[in-house]
């Protein structure tokens, strides 16, 4: 087991599989962990590739404790753990909130990233605002939090059962379940801190290939917002799943891993 001291002694867990093909970089969604990626990170090693994965503070096997959860802080250790394993122009990959993150880390990585990708990326907002229609409220993201107070288990195994439209077998939604309970309590400030996030500036300064994924009937980012921030990038390809919910890489796993590898070849990463 790897860990990298990030904050106060404080330490986020990582895996890094060496391999010599690009970098890529997997960052997970809101109160996951790394395990999410299994299937696309075996893809990606067999093609070649190195493959590092992060979790989040307050998420899988990293410390609980951080005082400081916040979408800047988790994007700080990405690019962290970056410099720390020497990575070249990584290509990063976020799920959902890890959207989020890897946009404002793209960000201070500048001309050391090699390209992004957004899976149902939470990004460049997640609730709507002026200009940007897309998305629920802050006030329908303190309701999952308090949910979150009254009854953690409970409001965690509704989430995980609203995030594949298509069926996956019940394996595999306990599996999230399972991953969203070894999430502590300060994952529910990152989430806090999503519903306020706006990188409608960042985007157009991203130079890189990017990649969008998602599927048609996410749930929770809405796939028009994914579709509209297409536009904000200068390069950015968006792949539409039809049928799939919030894990294309879940519930079309053979799609998606040959558009992941596809990009990866093709577009100069």
């Amino acid at each position: 087991m790897a860990f990298l001291e990030v904050e106060d002694g404080k330490r986020v867990y990582y895996e890094h599989h060496a391999g010599a093909g690009r970098p890529v970089v997997l960052v997970h969604g809101w109160a996951a962990n790394a395990r999410c990626w299994d299937t696309t990170l075996t893809a990606l090693l067999a093609a070649g590739h190195s493959v590092t994965t992060i979790e989040h503070r307050a998420c899988g096997r990293s410390d609980k404790d951080f005082a400081d959860t916040s979408i800047a802080a988790i994007a700080s250790d990405v690019v962290a753990l970056v410099e720390h394993l020497g990575l070249r122009e990584p290509v990063l990959n976020g799920w959902s909130l890890g959207g989020a993150v890897v946009v404002e880390a793209a960000r201070r990585l500048g001309a050391n990233l090699g390209g992004l990708v957004l899976t149902g990326g939470a990004t460049p907002r997640y609730t709507a605002a002026e200009g940007w229609p897309y998305g629920g409220t802050p006030d329908d993201v303190e309701g999952v939090l308090a949910g979150l107070a009254a009854d953690r288990p409970g409001t965690f195994r509704a989430v995980a059962d609203a995030v594949c439209v298509k069926q996956v077998g019940d394996p595999v939604v306990q599996s999230i379940w399972l991953a969203f309970l070894e999430s502590g309590p300060g994952a529910d400030a990152t989430l806090r801190d999503l519903a306020h996030v706006d990188q409608r500036e960042i985007l157009p300064t991203i130079d890189r290939p990017v990649l969008l994924l998602c599927g048609r009937e996410d749930g929770f980012v809405s796939f028009d917002g994914v579709a509209a921030s297409r536009t904000l990038f200068p390069n950015a390809r968006l792949v539409e799943f039809g049928g799939c919910g919030h894990a294309p890489f879940l519930e079309d796993g053979e799609t998606y891993r040959t558009e992941l590898l596809g990009f990866l070849a093709g577009s100069g990463t």
